[in-house]
């Protein structure tokens, strides 16, 4: 479980010196859930802090995933890169279409239950993303490649296109993609897990 360190100082600077000196924890070891000022006119204002150490949320993560581990009956190894509150995991294991799933589902369910977890336990201070050997990258990569056909036929017919459903990350390469685009725009249409894109051509 990641412990909640509550902290109290002038302001921020002196809070990280605390953290410094009593926990010797850099900046760069913990993450600040939030903080409020508090004070009275006879009392002074004074910033009261919440923080995690950083060591904590990593293990709470590889905690997760050795439950996962026994829940699907599977060996999952992972390796956990975190940069400026990003944290990027690997997964591999002895099975990993158990993993992915059909069209990536399992893995894109694992996502969203660790997201919710991460987000409640962080106050939504960061973000997270999780791949299955490369699973993800191969798909953008592929996805990436299919669109940019598409994009090339569209703008020689001038034609509009309706693309299959796609799960909101998928969509938002396409749009981040398209964009680049001055003739073309994009717009999302439906309903999850149905919601799909339209690239349609526009006179300048």
């Amino acid at each position: 479980m990641c412990e909640k360190i509550e902290i109290e100082g002038k302001n921020l600077e002196e809070i990280i010196n605390k953290l410094s000196n009593e926990f010797k924890l850099d900046r760069n070891d913990f993450i600040i859930i939030n903080s409020e000022e508090k004070g009275s006119l006879f009392k002074g204002k004074k910033l009261i802090a919440q923080i995690i150490k950083k060591d904590d949320l990593k293990n709470y993560i590889r905690d997760f995933f050795k439950n996962l581990e026994k829940y699907m009956n599977v060996k999952i190894n992972f390796e956990i890169k975190e940069e400026n509150n990003n944290y990027n995991i690997m997964l591999v294991s002895d099975n990993n279409s158990i993993l992915i799933g059909k069209e990536g589902k399992n893995l894109e369910a694992i996502q969203t239950i660790m997201r919710a977890i991460i987000k409640k336990l962080t106050n939504n201070n960061v973000s997270l993303n999780i791949d299955v050997s490369n699973y993800k990258a191969k798909k953008i990569n592929n996805l990436e490649h299919e669109i940019k056909k598409i994009v090339k036929d569209i703008l020689d017919s001038k034609i509009d296109v309706k693309l299959d459903p796609m799960n909101s990350y998928e969509r938002m390469i396409v749009h981040n993609y398209v964009s680049k685009y001055e003739n073309l725009k994009t717009e999302s249409i439906g309903e999850e897990p149905n919601r799909y894109i339209i690239i349609k051509y526009e006179e300048n």
